[in-house]
């Protein structure tokens, strides 16, 4: 029986998302292999946005973690975590929510961003006024122009304030290269590392100017192996947790597997060629062109060629083999934007569903 079918599929209502627990354990424990220790991942939970994935990463003794929101860092310290980046300069009122999450759980060390002058100095006063330590990383922007502050002449004047602040804790640099995606890891490795370049003379500065070693974290899952290679850097990779037809077919020097699955069921067979599925934008991210969104597993000459909201329609050789009812498991070629679809994950060991999983991370806001 093929690993991804589920011996009670017919219990489970479609289109639904699909967790292979053993998988996820699996590509925890590669994650680790490949940076060597788990104490250098900052795993990010974006992808999952569960807490019982960012438990079953404790488990395997992974400690830090980084996410993309306030609500995913709720969700790692509700799991246990202890040391957790907000992966974003937080503005307006959500300096105050980090705050009243530090009040929420005091023994977490949340930590969040910062690129600019004028947001450092209001973390300063507003956790000062509350008698807390604002825990930051200085975000430095190495070529993607996404976030972060140039390597210029100013960004060690923006070091040398948050090194100064009674009310701030300057942990390190954060610096992501996502931009750098080349099929070919010798390419991607040496583009790479040629970003980072201008990184390393940041560093001598600092400390030239007598300032401790700072942390540096860096990359995500397309320079995880390459960032890996550098002993004194913090990795952050975070979708080869449950991997994705896109970076599998991409990353191929990356071991990972697929832990999670779509699963939809063919609902309509509207003319000869053509059977329609209920699996619409609303259960697979659509992001993408339409020839990368999913890739079924039991399914063989097909092609994706409509989607609406609630319905996906398939063109298809064998029309005459499939029939209304039929269960298809597909891999999306985002995960992460997937995951964020589903309120709830099934949950599979040995071939079967018997828990339900809520993606808590989901949620704009939970506790505050």
């Amino acid at each position: 029986m093929p690993w991804y079918k589920i011996t009670n599929e017919n219990e489970l209502d479609s289109p639904s998302l699909l967790i292979y627990k053993e998988r996820v354990r699996e590509n925890i424990r590669k994650m680790i292999d490949i940076a060597g220790s788990a104490e250098r991942l900052f795993t990010h939970v974006k992808t999952s946005k569960m807490p019982e994935i960012v438990k079953m990463m404790l488990e395997e003794g992974i400690t830090k973690f980084k996410c993309a929101t306030i609500a995913e860092a709720e969700i790692s310290a509700m799991a246990g975590a202890k040391f957790v980046l907000i992966a974003h300069q937080l503005v307006g009122p959500k300096i105050e929510r980090l705050i009243e999450l530090s009040k929420l759980y005091p023994d977490v060390t949340f930590a969040s961003l910062i690129d600019t002058l004028d947001i450092a100095r209001a973390h300063n006063r507003a956790f000062g006024a509350n008698g807390l330590i604002s825990h930051v990383f200085i975000d430095v922007n190495s070529g993607m122009d996404r976030s972060g502050h140039p390597l210029d002449e100013n960004i060690m004047d923006l070091y040398r304030y948050l090194s100064s602040q009674a009310d701030i804790k300057l942990h390190g640099l954060h610096v992501y290269d996502g931009h750098i995606r080349a099929d070919d890891f010798e390419s991607r490795k040496h583009e790479i590392d040629e970003g980072f370049v201008d990184v390393k003379h940041f560093l001598e500065a600092i400390e030239a100017a007598g300032w401790p070693k700072p942390m540096v974290i860096a990359g995500g899952t397309p320079a995880f192996t390459s960032h890996a290679l550098r002993a004194e850097t913090y990795c952050s990779p975070g979708t080869c947790v449950l991997w994705d037809w896109g970076y599998g077919d991409k990353l191929s020097e990356q071991p990972f597997e697929y832990a999670a699955l779509v699963l939809t069921r063919v609902i309509s067979k509207p003319q000869k060629g053509i059977v329609t599925v209920d699996m619409g934008h609303k259960a697979v991210s659509a992001e993408n062109p339409i020839d990368k969104r999913i890739r079924f597993l039991n399914l063989t000459d097909y092609e994706l060629i409509g989607q609406s909201e609630e319905h996906g329609v398939l063109k298809v050789k064998d029309w005459d083999a499939l029939q209304v009812g039929d269960v298809l498991y597909g891999v999306p070629f985002h995960v992460c934007p997937t995951v964020n679809l589903y309120d709830e994950a099934y949950v599979a060991e040995n071939q079967q569903v018997n828990q339900v999983w809520q993606v808590l991370g989901r949620r704009r806001k939970i506790s505050v």
